[in-house]
């Protein structure tokens, strides 16, 4: 049973799952048409002079694509390591 005041008429009615969100592919693409013009049509030339004039923006740049384009090989396979370290706390007194 619902309760008073329960919106459930548009439950339900939002994009289909799977299907991409419009509004993330046009500014994307806007995104990418804006690199393109700013760099006289060549994007990479672009890309690298914003690497040497705004080195800070354009690693966090660099770290959001780059789990994107890190991929195993069947011959070596990606491995992870998780290392825990076990840290005595500092009483005061000793050294």
């Amino acid at each position: 049973m619902n309760k008073i005041g329960e919106n459930t008429g548009n439950r339900g009615k939002g994009r289909p799952a799977g299907s991409p969100n419009r509004i993330s592919a046009l500014l994307k693409d806007a995104i990418l048409k804006a690199a393109t013009n700013a760099g006289k049509g060549d994007m990479v030339a672009y890309l690298t002079q914003q690497a040497r004039d705004n080195p800070g923006p354009f690693m966090a740049l660099l770290g959001k694509v780059l789990p994107l384009q890190i991929s195993g090989d069947a011959d070596s396979p990606l491995s992870i390591v998780t290392r825990i370290e076990l840290v005595a706390p500092r009483h005061e007194g000793m050294q």
